[in-house]
């Protein structure tokens, strides 16, 4: 992805990297062994996704949107059920019916919880802080050392609680 863009404009381009992930194992033979591969790259971006989200996004949320407590613990019993998803298909080979079952179910939820963030938390938080200037910008990503996201609200609750 290209740096630059801010914080809120690079998860929404994680959120479509993730679509694209679904698509390509929804493309492959059903017992295929590229849908395993691309299973456990999904797997890998998630985890990454996840790992920005929550110490970044969520306590931004907390901070910034009125009933933003209730909303940040939604979205995170929501990253809870995907990982459990995720922990389920690591164990399954791609001729096991349940693999399909399991892709299935785990793309109805990350796609609930993408149109959760994408029509509702984001443009709550995107209301309250627009984006610094390029000047002020900070990773959000520590795995994707190429990202770098102007500042914006989420940098500053994670500066304002003291950890960066």
């Amino acid at each position: 992805m290209e740096p630059g863009g801010d914080a809120i404009t690079e998860l929404a381009a994680d959120h479509r990297e993730l679509e694209d992930l679904f698509s390509q194992i929804e493309l492959q033979p059903v017992d295929h062994p590229r849908r395993r591969e691309l299973a456990d790259r999904l797997t890998a971006e998630l985890v990454r996704h996840t790992v920005a989200e929550e110490p970044h996004l969520y306590p931004a949320v907390r901070k910034h949107i009125p009933h933003g407590a209730a909303m940040a613990d939604k979205e995170l019993a929501d990253h809870t059920r995907a990982e459990a998803m995720l922990k389920d298909l690591e164990d399954l080979s791609v001729d096991d019916p349940r693999f399909n079952d399991t892709i299935a179910k785990l793309k109805l939820e990350v796609a609930s919880h993408v149109r959760e963030e994408e029509h509702e938390l984001f443009p709550k938080l995107a209301a309250t802080h627009p984006p610094r200037p390029a000047a002020a910008e900070r990773s959000l990503s520590p795995t994707r050392g190429s990202r770098r996201p102007r500042a914006n609200c989420l940098s500053e609750s994670r500066s304002s609680s003291g950890r960066r």
